[in-house]
């Protein structure tokens, strides 16, 4: 708490530069001094960096969520400091001093050191009061569920790392009072239940810091006001430094001409004017011309577009290896670049059924097998795909906007397919795609497609003649040229282009007709794959006729006269939008209706919690992800994903008391996404072939079996009032065999059943439950007859590798003993575990 530091995050991105965040994180006992030094030190190490880097200012207790997320599960800063900081505070280690803490956030969690009182206690909070013998986790009655399960992971954390995982824990529920033992407990060690005081309205807010946005200017050491009546890109000037004060944040923006002095000193001027303002608290983020963030670039009503820097980050890192060799530090290993890997793409792997609607104004239309291949940009198409999944029958539902069709028709194309989705009870996946836009997947799909001129639908033929427009749609019998495209015979389009040489392109092979005449054209950069895909797309427009092959530079009049005549064309490829670094963010609907968006940095699967909807932005690609629990407002537009039951909070208190892990119930036999005619068609239509497996994304919940067995233990007048009560259906879901949903059960609940829950059942059900459990699992397999090598000889790092083994199930050969020695649970448990887990659990264990 008495030391300033600073933090340096480097992040690898897919186009092959770097990206730098420099933190300055200022403890609470840090002097004013060393606080200004803080900020001149990041200055000098960004100019290192090459000057890009986006420099944080971080206070102990006010920290961004950026930073947090570095120090997962928290940061809880300690007393004193190093020896020439601050003043040394002495600290009693062999004592254990009771410490009362407050948790907010709901991915990355902001944790205080708060007053042991009871007053300090409130109903919207969660609170942890470690004491000597037990960790008390107390839940306010307002407290949200995904609040309380990210607390948990505090809760963990505090266990192990202050009481070397050797105490209690206990979550108290407030409204319980002193019916519950734990809870009384909880109260006794500040005396005895009182009523809570409600949250002050400056701790709701954290303060007045709400005010009119401010753009200063930073001029020789003086900070003078810019007058603006919209604050425009136009405003900063390229040698200037820049003060944009929005209240709760402040932002240094500094011109690419900027010296490393002038920006030192807006550094200094920022940090002083919060000091002297008592903004101490303030977010302040310096971002350099060009490399600015989203969030600074949101504050202006408008920002012109610019192009993505690529960097090469060699000069950066070559300063800063000398920076801390010339300290006496290691710089080994850090001149190598990071290889920039090249990511194939990913397809549907699967033998699937397609089906297509054309959209004719607040109608559709099943096209027939032959025609669904073959549509139109002035049109809006529906598609239904089902393919077999991992666990059942899986279904894909979408549209496909045509560059020229029309708003009406794409309001009803979403109309119907979200009927179509509702239908099917959200038991399907649904996409979004726009001509020129369309991912790998949707290609294979249909693995030949012609995209035409014009349009057949209603509407389309409606505003043309409304608007005087000439209908350019495609006919046999005219004058058409097409684009041939694709990456095999799974993958190739025929898309239609005007029909004059500049639409040419040397990387692609091209098919001309008009009328009765036919020709091919090759490109002089094409290769064979190019060349056997115009043949095929021949084969789907002009079948009947002879063609002619026209060489690129060896081209009859006849060809050039059918195109106008010779113009001049590109012989570069087209390239894809390619997929940039992912961004994930949570999306709440407000009590008032207004959409709140906040991103969730450095983020892994465990962040989709069931209560939220997430939204994760690829650039190329847009996902939305809607979670089982959230508001029944928007569980409409909800994209069904996965079977689960319960909540985050629920899962971790079960795992954390028990020392439990989720088990995935996973249905044996499959199960239909969808019912009607799309499904009862014969399997032998289903005869295309894929290459790669779409995810399957799961969320997490307790077990149907485990949240029965607990309400019959919940009295309703102790009731966490704000918690409602587990819905219960049936105790084994439908969708899985008597057997498979029997055992998966009593798995479940065998893997809860410790801390007081436990000794709530009755001894002869609790030993018959884990006598069928264990027996079901362990006793049925031994290690007779199978091949048997220590855990040392079958790691990725072994010194002495076992020979001959599978390296993708390296878990196989581990004796029953050593596999649950080494993954806390048998191996029938494991393999219930979503593939994703399993992989993360063997890749600890150096297995994977």
């Amino acid at each position: 708490m008495g030391d300033s530091y600073i933090i340096l995050k480097t992040t690898a991105l897919r186009n092959g530069s770097f990206r730098h965040d420099l933190h300055y994180w200022l403890g609470r006992d840090s002097s004013q001094d060393e606080a200004g030094t803080a900020a001149i030190l990041t200055v000098e190490l960004d100019a290192a960096l090459g000057g890009r880097a986006v420099q944080y200012r971080e206070v102990q207790g006010n920290e961004t969520e950026k930073l947090l997320s570095y120090f997962r599960p928290c940061i809880m800063p300690q007393p004193g400091g190093v020896a020439t900081g601050f003043n040394h505070v002495e600290v009693n280690e062999q004592e254990h001093v009771t410490r009362l803490y407050v948790c907010r956030g709901k991915h990355v969690v902001h944790v205080k050191e708060v007053p042991f009182a009871r007053s300090t206690l409130n109903h919207d909070d969660i609170f942890i009061l470690d004491t000597k013998s037990k960790i008390f986790q107390f839940n306010g009655s307002n407290s949200c569920i995904q609040e309380r399960a990210k607390a948990l992971e505090v809760v963990q954390y505090i266990k192990d790392t202050f009481h070397e995982g050797k105490c209690e824990i206990a979550a108290v529920e407030d409204g319980r009072l002193m019916a519950d033992a734990e809870a009384g407990e909880f109260w006794a060690t500040f005396g005895g239940f009182a009523p809570l005081p409600r949250k002050t309205s400056s701790e709701e807010t954290g303060g007045d810091m709400d005010a009119v946005v401010k753009l200063l200017c930073f001029n020789q050491g003086t900070l003078e006001p810019i007058g603006f009546e919209s604050l425009v890109h136009e405003l900063l000037e390229p040698n200037k430094c820049y003060l944009l004060d929005c209240g709760a944040e402040m932002y240094v923006w500094m011109g690419r001409g900027t010296s490393l002095q002038q920006r030192k000193g807006a550094s200094e001027a920022a940090e002083k004017m919060l000091f002297d303002g008592s903004r101490t608290k303030s977010h302040v983020m310096k971002v350099i011309e060009g490399y600015e963030t989203i969030m600074f670039k949101s504050k202006f009503s408008e920002w012109p577009a610019t192009p993505d820097l690529k960097l090469s980050s060699e000069d950066g890192r070559g300063k800063v290896a000398a920076l801390l060799k010339s300290q006496g530090l290691d710089v080994k290993g850090l001149m190598k670049s990071a290889p920039v890997k090249e990511e194939s793409e990913s397809y549907i792997d699967c033998t699937g059924h397609l089906q297509v609607w054309r959209v004719n104004g607040n109608k559709k239309t099943l096209l027939s097998s032959t025609e669904q291949s073959k549509i139109y940009t002035g049109d809006c198409y529906i598609f239904q795909y089902t393919y077999t999944g991992e666990d059942k029958e899986e279904c894909l539902i979408g549209t496909w906007f045509g560059k020229k069709s029309i708003e009406e028709e794409r309001a009803s194309a979403i109309s119907q397919a979200s009927k179509m989705v509702q239908a099917a009870k959200f038991q399907a996946t649904m996409a979004r795609l726009y001509e020129g836009k369309e991912p790998i997947q949707f290609f294979v799909m249909f693995q030949s497609l012609q995209v035409f001129k014009g349009g057949l639908s209603s509407g389309y033929k409606s505003f043309i003649a409304e608007s005087g427009l000439d209908d350019d749609s495609y006919s046999e019998a005219g004058l058409a040229l097409f684009r041939i495209q694709g990456s095999g015979s799974e993958n190739m389009q025929a898309i239609q282009v005007d029909a004059v040489a500049s639409s040419l392109n040397s990387s692609y092979c091209y098919i001309l007709h008009d009328g009765n005449s036919v020709y091919t054209w090759i490109g002089n950069n094409t290769t064979s794959v190019d060349h056997d895909l115009v043949e095929r797309q021949l084969d789907a427009i002009k079948s009947e006729l002879p063609s002619r092959s026209q060489k690129e530079g060896r081209e009859t009049d006849k060809f050039w006269e059918l195109l106008g005549g010779k113009s001049k064309y590109s012989n570069k490829k087209i390239e894809r939008e390619q997929e940039s670094d992912p961004h994930l963010f949570s999306c709440i609907l407000s009590k008032d209706g207004n959409l709140k968006v906040k991103e969730i940095h450095h983020f892994t699967q465990d962040d989709l919690v069931a209560e939220d909807v997430f939204v994760l932005d690829c650039h190329s690609y847009l996902f939305v992800w809607f979670g089982q629990e959230v508001d029944a407002k928007v569980k409409t537009q909800a994209m069904d994903i996965g079977e689960m039951h319960g909540s985050s909070y629920q899962r971790r208190l079960a795992i954390l008391k028990g020392g439990a892990r989720p088990l995935i119930d996973k249905p044996k036999r499959r199960t239909p996404a969808v019912s009607g005619r799309a499904l009862a068609q014969d399997k032998s239509q289903r005869s295309r072939s894929m290459s790669t497996s779409p995810e399957c994304h799961r969320i997490r919940g307790r077990s149907p079996a485990f949240a029965a067995l607990t309400s019959t233990f919940e009295k309703p007048s102790t009731r966490n009032l704000s918690t409602p009560p587990p819905a219960i259906k049936k105790l084994f879901p439908k969708s899985t065999g008597p057997e498979t949903s029997k055992q998966t059960a009593i798995s479940e609940l065998t893997s809860s059943l410790e801390g007081p829950l436990r000794s709530s059942i009755p001894k002869h059900l609790r030993d018959k439950a884990i006598q069928e459990d264990t027996g079901g699992e362990d006793e049925a397999e031994d290690d007779e007859g199978r091949t048997i090598h220590p855990y040392e000889r079958v790691t990725t790092t072994s010194a002495d590798p076992a020979p001959d083994i599978d390296i993708t199930k390296r878990e196989i050969y581990l004796s029953i003993s050593e596999f649950r020695d080494k993954f806390g649970m048998s191996r029938a448990a494991f393999y219930r575990l979503p593939k994703w887990k399993q992989n993360k659990l063997k890749t600890a264990l150096q297995l994977f």
